[in-house]
């Protein structure tokens, strides 16, 4: 059975840091990301990495800012999410997603993550 669960989310000034987890167990998927949804918009990306060579992608809005890593375990892999030089509009839901080789769509999500910035 395949679990997400995410942790690390609070709230923060402006400039400052968090870090957040999501540890799958179940299965090794093929990609980890993380998305983000604030209040009144659509979901949007943020960033992904792929569990084979552990390449990583950012979007625009956060590269430079934010650094996704992966842990590597026999019974579950760990993704973070390090977000350095917090700004108030990073504020949303943070959603970790897994996606299998091949596929367009994510397979399975986490429960959320709420990060508030201040300003």
């Amino acid at each position: 059975q395949v679990q997400l669960v995410e942790s690390g989310g609070g709230l923060v000034q402006a400039g400052g840091s968090l870090r957040l987890s999501c540890a799958a167990s179940g299965r090794t998927f093929s990609t980890y990301s993380w998305f983000r949804q604030a209040p009144g918009k659509e979901r949007e990306f943020v960033a992904t990495i792929r569990w084979s060579g552990g390449s990583t992608y950012y979007a625009d809005s956060v590269k430079g800012r934010f650094t996704i890593t992966i842990s590597r375990e026999k019974a579950k892999n760990t993704v973070y999410l390090q977000m350095n030089s917090l700004k108030p509009e990073d504020t949303a839901v943070y959603y970790c997603g897994v996606r299998r080789a091949g596929q367009a769509e994510y397979d399975y999500w986490g429960q959320g993550t709420q990060v508030t910035v201040s300003s």
